[in-house]
Order: structure tokens, then C-alpha cells, then sequence
């Protein structure tokens, strides 16, 4: 553990203990789960190329679709042959049970749900981001889990948390590896923190003007603190 981490860490543990209660009005971290949680790229790329066999569909043309709303995207390459998202999700969810955690997110997320409401927002469905995380000891970390049968716009989904829970943009921080995501995010007001071992590298994500890059797993209670505290500085919350 770097000496940073550790910092960030003590300044978590100092606040809050070991406990929080989220009924209190609690900053909350928007988490997407494919790219920043689990490094799900290659198998949905697959499944994805699997079920185009008309079209030369390469990792880039993949990656582009996630610029935008990836179902919208998507829709538009298939034209009139559109895909089946059910289809897409019952080849691809045994391939992700087979895949393990990005190496380092269990401690780090252990150490932010100790301060922060942590919910998930995802295009993939919310019942086998559930299992997956059930199975690895991590469900217990978040509040809730929004995948793409919740709402398949992320703009709307983020809408529904600050009506849920009475927060707003203010309140609020997204991490996220997608273009489409800063995007989304944007207009809504909501700052994100850009992850760069995800679906896009950092030349793609400053399209977006994320508040913030984040390089490796171990990073994200560094860069969070640091976003809350010039976020204090700037607006005095």
C-alpha cells in the first residue's frame, strides 16, 4: 500500500470509524461496474462480434460505441439487422461469472463504504451484477445496483438516484472508464473521476473533461479524497 493510500485511508477511518449511517447526508459515489470493477471488455467484445457475423466488427468499432450510449450506438451499426440485448446477455453472463475482480478494488471499496454511499450504474442488467458481486463478497459495499433493465440511458438512472435518495449533482461523484459516461454525466451537471485501465485510455476520456484520471485500482480513495477536498475548497461543502 502506497504511502498516499495510506493517508486516505487514516483520513477515512479518523472521520467515520468503522460505521457510518447513511440515513445522514452522505456524499455518494457512483460507480460503473464493466471497465472500472471487473475487466470485462474482452468477452462482451466477443459476444458482441459473435452475434454481428455481416460485419467486420473490430475491438475499435466496439470501443467507439461506448462515445455515445452504447445501446444507442450500437443501433446504429446494426441498422436493420438490430441484435437481441437478451440474446447479447445470455451468452454473455456465464463469461463474466468466470471473471475475477480487477486486483485491488475489494480493499478499496471495504475502505469508501465506510464514508461514502456507494451505488452501481451500469449498462449491463442489475441481477447478475448482483450474483457476481454476491459471490465475491462485494454486494455488501452498495446501497444499489442500477443496470441497464433499470434504465438503458444513464442520464435517467442518475436522475432516479438524486430523486431516491434527495441528493443532488453537488453530492455526488461518478467513476467511471467511458467517453459515452463522461458524456451522459455532463449533462446533468455531475462531475466524474475518469478511469484509464478501463474500455478507453486517457486520450479518449479528456474528450470528456473528467474532474479527475485515475491510472490503477489503488488510486481511487487517493483521487476521491482529493476531488472532495478541492471540492470544499471551491464551494465550501
Amino acid at each position: 500500500m502506497t504511502l498516499a493510500l495510506v493517508a486516505a485511508v487514516r483520513n477515512i477511518r479518523s472521520v467515520v470509524g468503522d460505521k457510518i449511517d447513511m440515513k445522514n447526508n452522505v456524499k455518494t459515489i457512483l460507480f460503473d461496474f464493466d471497465g472500472v470493477i471487473v475487466d470485462s471488455f474482452q468477452p462482451a467484445f466477443e459476444v458482441s462480434r459473435m452475434l454481428r457475423p455481416w460485419m467486420d466488427f473490430t475491438e475499435d468499432d466496439y470501443r467507439k460505441c461506448f462515445e455515445g450510449n452504447v445501446y444507442e450506438e450500437l443501433l446504429k451499426i446494426d441498422k436493420k439487422q438490430e441484435v437481441d440485448n437478451k440474446q447479447f446477455f445470455e451468452i454473455y453472463i456465464p463469461k463474466l461469472f468466470q471473471l475475477s475482480v480487477i486486483k485491488g478494488i475489494p480493499k478499496i471499496l471495504k475502505v469508501l463504504s465506510k464514508k461514502y454511499r456507494l451505488i452501481i450504474i451500469s449498462s449491463t442488467i442489475s441481477s447478475p451484477i448482483s450474483e457476481w458481486l454476491n459471490r465475491r463478497g462485494l454486494a455488501k459495499y452498495f446501497s444499489e445496483i442500477m443496470g441497464g433493465d433499470v434504465h438503458k440511458i444513464k442520464l435517467e438512472k442518475i436522475r432516479m438516484i438524486f430523486e431516491k435518495y434527495g441528493i443532488n449533482s453537488d453530492d455526488c461523484v461518478f467513476i467511471t472508464d467511458t467517453l459515452g459516461d463522461l458524456r451522459e454525466a455532463k449533462n446533468i451537471g455531475l462531475n466524474c473521476l475518469a478511469v484509464t485501465y478501463g474500455f478507453h485510455g486517457e486520450d479518449t476520456l479528456r474528450k470528456g473533461k473528467p474532474a479527475g484520471f485515475i491510472k490503477t485500482p489503488q488510486d481511487i480513495a487517493i483521487e476521491v479524497e482529493k476531488y472532495w477536498n478541492k471540492y470544499k475548497k471551491c464551494h465550501g461543502k
